[in-house]
């Protein structure tokens, strides 16, 4: 088992740390947060509840982002303020990653994170299979969610992946959705999904218990606890795909980051949709 590091320790980075915690999934967590001793309280905090949930994973806080040098994963979340790492301090924060944990496996847990992606990839040429962000995937949960209430069914019940740019270029590939193993074309008329459609932008930006467990989930497949596909931010050169810019696509991850994208069948309006969110 491994240890996984936490860049900040906001709501985003607490929820991942507390989901992550009681899965039981790595050996240790180490929240890192530049704000005092707010990583180390919540890290305490977590720990107290042990003995109750019963999970064995070291939780510990530090002030210093060299205390990632030795994890194995690296979720890049929140600051203590509840602000994403993104933009130029995002930038920055990447570039000491490169230096101090350059093996690492990197997760983009925030919403607006898809650009950090890209920077690492490209820029500062991290492996682009071994840099992505899960936020798409927290929003295939929520839309999971709204097909089954459109045919008062189980969410566990819908196979569904999406594709794009969240959130104003969301591609659904209706003709691979399948709802309890039928298809969802068969259940849903061309009006019900144009109407479905019309409602996962304004989904955007998940919130963060939504994208810790969407985070968590991609861990989970990472260590080889779950086999499950997922939706996540891929950079460019990390598919077969010819992309300009980072695209959520649904993918196999393992130890090695991203192993495989599994492309869906797609309509042509669809194609054509997903290769306009891919180019610049």
């Amino acid at each position: 088992m491994m240890d996984v590091a936490i860049l900040g320790a906001g709501e985003l980075g607490g929820s991942i740390a507390t989901v992550l915690a009681h899965r039981d999934l790595v050996r240790g967590i180490i929240l890192i947060d530049a704000r005092g001793q707010v990583a180390a309280g919540k890290a305490l905090d977590i720990m107290q509840v042990a003995p109750i949930t019963r999970f064995a994973t070291r939780l510990s806080g530090a002030t210093d982002i060299s205390a990632a040098a030795g994890a194995g994963i690296v979720v890049i979340a929140d600051q203590a303020n509840n602000e994403e790492w993104q933009g130029e301090a995002g930038r920055l924060l990447l570039t000491q990653l490169s230096q101090l944990a350059a093996g690492a496996l990197v997760v983009c847990a925030g919403a607006a994170q898809a650009a950090l992606v890209e920077h690492a990839a490209g820029a500062l040429r991290f492996p682009p299979a071994r840099v992505f962000g899960t936020a798409p995937e927290a929003l295939a949960s929520a839309v999971r969610a709204l097909l089954a209430l459109e045919v008062n069914g189980s969410p566990r019940d819908v196979a569904l992946a999406l594709l794009g740019r969240p959130p104003g270029n969301t591609v659904i590939p209706w003709e691979d959705v399948t709802i309890g193993g039928i298809a969802a074309t068969r259940m849903l008329d061309e009006p019900a999904r144009r109407r479905l459609a019309s409602r996962v932008a304004p989904l955007w930006p998940p919130g963060p218990y939504a994208l810790a467990t969407a985070s968590v989930e991609a861990i989970s497949a990472v260590v080889g606890r779950s086999r499950r596909t997922l939706t996540a931010f891929v950079a460019p050169g990390a598919a077969a795909a010819a992309r300009t810019r980072t695209a959520a696509l649904p993918v196999r991850l393992s130890m090695s980051g991203v192993v495989s994208v599994e492309m869906p069948a797609l309509s042509t309006s669809a194609q054509v949709a997903l290769e306009t969110a891919m180019q610049r």
